[in-house]
C-alpha cells in the first residue's frame, strides 16, 4: 500500500495531505489559492496520483507560506509512501509542450534532494498568484521528497502556460519514476542496495 497521510501545523499554515501513489489521478485540493489548486490538480492527474490537500494558511499576508508548506507536506508524503523505493523505476523524464511553452523535467528519486531550475517566467503574476512561487513549491517538494529534480523551460511566452507545463512535466516524470518495474519488482534500484 503506497499511501501516506501527512499533517503539518505551524503558526503560518495548517495542512493535511492524503496521497496514493497507485491512484487514477483523482484530486481534491483546497488551499485557498485558486491557481495553485489548479496546478496541484494537474500534478495529480498527470502523475496518476490520488491527491487530497487541505491548507488553511495566512494568505492575508501572501501565498508564500501556503505554497511552500504544501510542497513540504507533499514531499514528505511522497517520501513516506515510496518507503524504501523497492521495485520502482527510480528515474523519469518528460518534454511537455503546452501551446507556446515547452518544458523539460528530469528527476531521480534518489533520496538526495537537488533542484536545478532554469525557468524564466514572463510576468510576475498569473492572476493574483506570484509566479516566483512555482519555484518555491518545487524546491520544497524536491527537498522533502528526496528528489533530484531538473526543470528547464526551453521556450514560452505565456507565464500560465510555462507554469502549467512545468507542473505537468514533473508529473509525467514522477509517474514514470514511481512505476513498478516488472523486471525488478523486489529490488531496490541501486547498486548500493539502498536509496
Amino acid at each position: 500500500m503506497r499511501r501516506a497521510q501527512i499533517t503539518r501545523t505551524t503558526n503560518e499554515t495548517a495542512i493535511t495531505v492524503n496521497l496514493d501513489l497507485d491512484g487514477t489521478g483523482r484530486h481534491d485540493n483546497r488551499t485557498g489559492i485558486g491557481f495553485f489548486d489548479h496546478m496541484l490538480d494537474q500534478l495529480a492527474r498527470h502523475a496518476l496520483l490520488d491527491l487530497m490537500v487541505r491548507c488553511d494558511g495566512d494568505t492575508h499576508i501572501d501565498d508564500h507560506h501556503s505554497v511552500e508548506d504544501v510542497g513540504i507536506a507533499i514531499g514528505q508524503a511522497l517520501s513516506h509512501a515510496v518507503d524504501d523505493k523497492r521495485g520502482i523505476r527510480r528515474y523519469g523524464e518528460c518534454h511537455l509542450p503546452m501551446d507556446d511553452a515547452l518544458v523539460r523535467a528530469a528527476l531521480d528519486l534518489s533520496g538526495r534532494p537537488w533542484l536545478a531550475w532554469n525557468v524564466a517566467m514572463t510576468a510576475p503574476k498569473i492572476g493574483t498568484f506570484d509566479t516566483e512561487l512555482v519555484r518555491e513549491f518545487f524546491q520544497a517538494l524536491s527537498t522533502h521528497g528526496g528528489i533530484t529534480l531538473h526543470v528547464d523551460a526551453l521556450r514560452g511566452v505565456n507565464s500560465h502556460h510555462i507554469a502549467e507545463a512545468a507542473f505537468k512535466a514533473v508529473a509525467r516524470a514522477l509517474r514514470d519514476a514511481l512505476e513498478v518495474d516488472p523486471r525488478q519488482a523486489d529490488a531496490v534500484p541501486s547498486t548500493k542496495g539502498s536509496l
